[in-house]
């Protein structure tokens, strides 16, 4: 065609202007052609640099929810079915596996039985259109163990119809184990904190009354006593006011004691001792305030024993528990003594026939400020030096009770 056309605009001047027509055409379509390729190459760049940004956004949202240790799932509505599109956590949700299409009604049978009817409700009313944001917080059951852990899962409503019915519901999931441990942690340390303002409010109202009661003995007679002349009415005051100054002389060492322990300036004074004459030592200052008809006796089972510890804190800690035996004890006996050493331990104990402590009560006993009897007097603090005095030494003190019958409380040490 082209060698004709040459030959024809050779031979005319018709020929030479269709031949520049011709050749005008052909530079405009080469124009054209080439501003297409220009173009079609700018699209495509576009569209490259658009793919690079999806692929990019997805390899961010891919690390976003593996760092977050996130599952993503869907949820159609209209089918009643769900899919996992990712996890990222160390069981899938509800037994579920990546893009397994499984029943919505299946989602449900690994939730503890106590939270799967709320949270059954709540993806019922989203898939519904009753609402359009979903939240709960439930308990999972780990298959074929009786072991639990903590889910938390937030779902929306992503497409609706054109009637606004629910056409497709996106949700995320994610463990809370460490979560439920803080606020469990939490909760605890401000029941403690509440428990011990408590207490500590309970002591002041108690150790005002404590004190105010031998002090009040104390100035009032002896006030009086040189009005009274010598005999047995004098004596008895001056019974009555050595007996008030022991007891307001055990409370200060009681909340001096305490305060040494929680300031850390309890530190051992260890000594070699007749363990024999400590015990006995005590016996003989409580015998004088053993109620009538009450026995107090010994049971050692070496007639002399040399041990190794604190002899003042272990006397300290055998006179709480004498001064509750005789407070505690109107009839029978209080026996002390100890067990035959064994593997350098030794159980030292003190029995009594008193009123004993109620099953409920044996837990607390030990607890600072706690009191079985509020009438009687006493700031609560006895038995929780004992236990700290123990453990200073390390040892430990344990009691057994039965109410109506008496108590036994043991000592146990480590002797050197």
């Amino acid at each position: 065609m082209i060698m004709v056309l040459l030959y024809v605009s050779g031979h005319s001047s018709s020929g030479k202007l269709l031949l520049g027509v011709l050749m005008v055409l052909a530079l405009i379509a080469g124009i054209v052609l080439l501003y297409w390729q220009w173009r079609s190459g700018r699209e495509l760049e576009s569209e490259l640099a658009q793919l690079g940004k999806i692929q990019k956004r997805n390899i961010e949202y891919e690390f976003v929810i593996q760092a977050m240790r996130l599952r993503t799932w869907h949820i159609d509505p209209v089918a009643r079915t769900a899919v996992v599109d990712n996890d990222f956590q160390e069981k899938s949700l509800f037994g579920m596996q990546m893009n397994t299409i499984i029943p919505l009604d299946d989602m449900y049978r690994d939730i503890f039985e106590q939270d799967a009817p709320r949270v059954m409700r709540s993806l019922e009313n989203i898939c519904q259109g009753a609402i359009s944001d979903y939240h709960e917080t439930y308990r999972v059951v780990i298959p074929h163990t009786d072991k639990l852990y903590w889910e938390e899962s937030y779902a929306t409503i992503a497409k609706r119809d054109a009637d606004g019915k629910p056409l497709s519901i996106v949700g995320t999931s994610m463990r809370i184990d460490d979560r439920k441990q803080m606020e469990e942690a939490l909760v605890k340390a401000r029941n403690r904190a509440e428990e011990s303002d408590r207490l500590k409010s309970a002591f002041l109202a108690n150790i005002s009354h404590e004190i105010r009661t031998p002090l009040n003995a104390i100035v009032g007679f002896t006030g009086i006593l040189n009005e009274i002349p010598e005999g047995d009415e004098h004596q008895m005051l001056m019974g009555l006011i050595q007996e008030n100054s022991q007891k307001l002389l055990r409370i200060v060492d009681d909340v001096v004691n305490i305060s040494k322990f929680e300031a850390g300036k309890d530190e051992l004074s260890m000594s070699i001792f007749d363990l024999n004459m400590v015990l006995r030592e005590q016996c003989d200052k409580y015998a004088p305030r053993l109620a009538s008809g009450v026995k107090l006796s010994t049971d050692f089972a070496e007639t002399q024993l040399s041990i190794s510890s604190d002899r003042t804190r272990v006397a300290d800690v055998i006179d709480h528990l004498l001064s509750n035996a005789v407070k505690f004890t109107q009839s029978g006996s209080i026996v002390v003594g100890f067990n035959e050493p064994v593997a350098n331990r030794i159980r030292i104990w003190v029995r009594d026939t008193g009123k004993g402590i109620a099953p409920e009560h044996l837990d607390r006993i030990f607890e600072r400020f706690f009191k079985v009897d509020e009438f009687i007097p006493g700031a609560g603090l006895g038995l929780s030096i004992c236990r700290t005095m123990a453990y200073s030494l390390g040892g430990s003190v344990t009691c057994e009770s039965k109410l109506g019958e008496g108590s036994t409380f043991w000592l146990d040490i480590p002797i050197q």
